[in-house]
């Protein structure tokens, strides 16, 4: 039981750390996750060894890591997370394989996981719309930008949704899908105008940063600097620096916030149920 207080402890130690590195940097540094991975597998090493009956405690650590380090990269690159959160993802690899069991182990990841999911979702609808009322004339403006853009592909839409919605007072099927298709296009302004209008930041040449998003593609002589998800390098920013005294970036919602929020649901469920958490995921699928 000490042992996974212990990890547990660890892992809400250094993840309020990255919270607050994300908050104020926008950006979570390569040596606090990969401290954590060393710490928390390096701890499970020498209990196994010392105290623990086997290997069971550590290699428990290590296969989660390696579940984690797999989920983080295709979180990566499937542009949903940014590198420092797949690295604190691949992180927690390493802390949360608190049972014995394989099977309980990966029970326990699944019920982190739906956590995570609803905790992001919550977190990223109430922070757009904080950026939607800190930045609101010109959200405004570009809300009616976009869809004067994209009027004709949004009636579109909105025609073919009403059709479903108007077969669907026979079926309610329909009905369902013409209501989410109906709302889909204002969806997507609704988001578009956040990107544009809140997301964009102009900064000076000289604060950039490695990982920072251009916001456009950018000409310098004859090389083209990307605006791809992997960020500016090194090199391209001491070239952006000597021909350039601003630069438009694109930033992201600091999304390391959701660890911690989800990581203490997580804590008080645990404690409310005294390690005994997996009933509730039993309860659920039955």
């Amino acid at each position: 039981m000490i042992e996974v207080v212990f990890l547990l402890g660890l892992g809400l130690i250094w993840i309020i750390f990255a919270t607050i590195q994300d908050l104020k940097n926008q950006e979570v540094a390569n040596w606090l996750n990969f401290s954590l991975i060393i710490f928390a597998l390096g701890f499970r090493f020498f209990y196994s060894l010392f105290l623990g009956e086997d290997y069971g405690f550590f290699y428990q650590g290590l296969i989660g890591f390696g579940i984690f380090f797999v989920l983080g990269n295709l979180f990566y690159y499937s542009r949903i997370f940014a590198g420092g959160d797949a690295k604190l993802m691949i992180a927690l690899g390493a802390v949360l394989p608190i049972y014995e069991s394989f099977y309980s182990n990966v029970k326990f990841f699944i019920i982190f996981f739906v956590v995570f999911l609803f905790a992001g979702m919550i977190y990223g609808m109430v922070f757009s719309a904080y950026l939607t009322l800190r930045h609101f004339t010109k959200f405004k403006k570009e809300f009616k930008n976009q869809f004067k853009k994209n009027k004709n592909i949004i009636y579109a839409i909105i025609f073919f949704s009403l059709f479903f919605i108007a077969i669907g007072f026979s079926e309610r099927v329909f009905f369902l899908f013409g209501g989410f298709v109906f709302i889909l296009p204002y969806l997507y302004l609704y988001t578009k105008s956040v990107d544009e209008a809140c997301m964009i930041k102009k900064i000076k040449a000289k604060d950039l940063r490695e990982g920072d998003w251009l916001y456009k593609d950018i000409r310098i002589g004859r090389k083209i600097i990307k605006a791809d998800w992997d960020g500016l390098s090194k090199k391209d920013i001491n070239l952006i620096q000597k021909k350039n005294k601003s630069i438009l970036i694109r930033q992201g919602i600091p999304f390391v916030p959701v660890f911690l929020i989800s990581f203490l649901i997580i804590l008080f469920f645990l404690y409310y149920y005294n390690i005994n958490f997996l009933r509730i995921f039993e309860n659920f699928i039955r």
